[in-house]
This record gives structure tokens, sequence and C-alpha cells, in this order.
């Protein structure tokens, strides 16, 4: 689990419900079911209209992401291409056909396999470069619906105001009723702000976020593979790999792979 995704949105609602309560408010005094029906409802068919089916259906999926923790063990990583590294000076590149379904990344497997297929580097880095530009499409994607469901939380949010006004206009004669459905009418645009603020922009931010993390260690993965196609010293490997990984991580790496 992302605790950090969790804790944000625990305590995002809990600042709100204490600003509420701490201005003189009630927690039920913002609660309006006509106005969660015009703000979430109307902002979600929205991305019926400007996605295909799959993806208004299959977004309320994607937004799990947010809360899920997803590590690509850029550490083991670097320790399988320095010992492939070895293995490859010391037997020649065929002798790595052997481990390669044992490999636990896909795209490192996929990359020594089109090395022991005798493809050149251009040729490895052209495909490799394909995979991970697909790939970060559609993660992009996604990641832009979400962000446009962000864009219409708020138009709904007045939206669900400007139907309140009509309707407290229409009953002007009833003078006690204004303040209450003048408040009842601005709950709308507060949905609106709060799906925005708290809810779906971070989350776009975060699949991003998840995006731009695989594909630094997806690109690593390709600057390994060629590498070890090009037959450079594991040392020189290890040396280009670590400038990938974070400075705390690194540390114990380099004593580990580039000691004496």
């Amino acid at each position: 689990m992302d605790f950090a995704s969790i804790i944000g949105f625990i305590g995002g609602l809990a600042m709100i419900m204490l600003g509420v309560i701490t201005s003189g408010g009630s927690v039920m005094g913002i609660i309006d079911i006509p106005s969660v029906f015009v703000t979430i409802g109307g902002s979600y068919f929205s991305l019926w209209i400007c996605a295909p089916i799959s993806q208004a259906i299959g977004i309320w999926k994607i937004l799990g992401r947010c809360f899920k923790k997803f590590e690509y063990g850029e550490d083991k990583l670097v320790r399988d291409m320095v010992r492939l590294s070895e293995q490859a000076r010391r037997e020649g590149i065929l002798a790595l056909e052997d481990g390669l379904d044992d490999l636990d990344d896909k795209f490192l497997s996929k990359g020594l396999r089109l090395m022991v297929d005798g493809h050149d580097g251009t040729a490895i880095r052209a495909i490799l470069e394909n995979e991970m530009s697909q790939m970060e499409a559609r993660h992009m994607e996604w990641a832009n619906l979400v962000n446009q469901w962000a864009g219409f939380a708020p138009g709904f949010g007045m939206m669900g105001t400007v139907i309140g006004l009509i309707g407290m206009l229409r009953n002007l004669e009833d003078k006690s009723s204004l303040g209450p459905n003048m408040a009842t009418a601005l709950i709308t645009t507060l949905y609106g702000s709060f799906l925005a603020n708290w809810l779906f922009g971070p989350m776009a931010q975060k699949l991003i976020y998840q995006n731009n993390h695989e594909m630094a260690t997806k690109d690593m993965v390709l600057e390994g593979v060629l590498s070890i196609q090009t037959g450079d010293n594991p040392r020189i490997l290890a040396t280009k790999l670590l400038t990938y990984i974070d400075p705390k991580s690194r540390k114990a790496l380099e004593a580990e792979l580039l000691k004496d």
C-alpha cells in the first residue's frame, strides 16, 4: 500500500472537517445528496463523452493504483545486470540464453533475448524504446483522463450552484429560506473544488509520478542491455547504472559492486 496516498486522503478529509467544525458549522451541514449527484455524477458521465466506454468504466481501477506502492527492484536489477555482464565477458553472450526465463524483470529478459538472437545495438534500442514509448503513452492517457475529471468537477460545482440559486430565486417571497437555500447552493461549488484539489488532481499527479519512476527504471535496463551488448567492463556498467539509483541506495551498491 502507498501510505503517502492514504495519509493524504485521510488527512485532507480531516482538515476539511476540522475547518468546518472550528468555523462554527457542522459536518452534516455540508452534506447534500443533490450536490453529490451534480458534481460527482455529472462530471463522471462527462468522461463517457470524451473517452471510450472501456476507459470510462476502467478509470475506477486506475484510481485504485494511486493507493498501491509499486517497487521495480532497481537494486536487484543493477546486481543482475552486473552479474550478466561478467558472465557475458567470461563465457560469451550466447551463454546468457539459459537463464533468461529465470529473470524477474520481463523487460530485461526481452532486451537480453534480442541481444542473444543477434540483433545489433541500434535495433535493440529502437525496439525497446518503442515499447517504452507505447507504455508511457498508455500511462499518460489514463493520467490525462483523471486530470480531465479534475477539470470537469469545479464546472459541475458551479452548475449545481446555479441550479440552487434558480430554485432560491423562485421562492423569494419566503425570506426565512433565503439563507439556508443559499448555503445549499454553494455546497456544490465546495464539492467541485474538493474533488479537483483533494482527489482527482493529486491522483493524476501520483499516476504521473508512478509512470516516471517506471520509465526511469526501464531506461536504466535499456542502458544496461546495450552496455552488455557492446562488451563494456562490468565496473563501467555498474558505474553507468548507479547514476539511476538514489544516493542512499547507491552508496551501499557502490561498496558492493565497485570494491577492489
